[in-house]
């Protein structure tokens, strides 16, 4: 069965599962801050205005369980730590380009309405 013929409860069920991962003001900022290489965690941070270190911390833990984020430790003195977007995470990002688009479409059609 194709997702276009799932029943509307079944339809619910994915969507809310989608926004349970990528939901909230942090973690799409993030991703969108990791989207050119590997970062390290401070890099993030600046990227990513008014987010503390705290939330930074605990939002990389949640996308690295929901596999959209790769957290690589190398050892040099002191420790380094890099965060880089999975292959996974990529596949977010025709829905990312289309919430982008969707945005800005709305964002001009508020300041042009009469």
């Amino acid at each position: 069965m194709k997702p276009k013929d799932l029943p509307i409860e079944q339809k619910i069920k994915y969507v809310q599962d989608t926004l349970y991962v990528i939901s909230g003001k942090w973690k799409l900022p993030i991703l969108l801050a990791m989207n050119f290489g590997a970062r390290r965690f401070r890099d993030i941070q600046r990227a990513v205005p008014k987010i503390t270190t705290k939330v930074l911390s605990k939002e990389l833990k949640d996308l690295e369980t929901n596999l959209l984020v790769i957290r690589t430790v190398y050892d040099t003195s002191p420790v380094t730590v890099e965060y880089t977007v999975s292959p996974y995470c990529k596949s977010l990002k025709p829905l990312v380009d289309e919430m982008i688009l969707w945005g800005y479409n709305h964002r001009k059609k508020l300041i042009t309405q009469p």
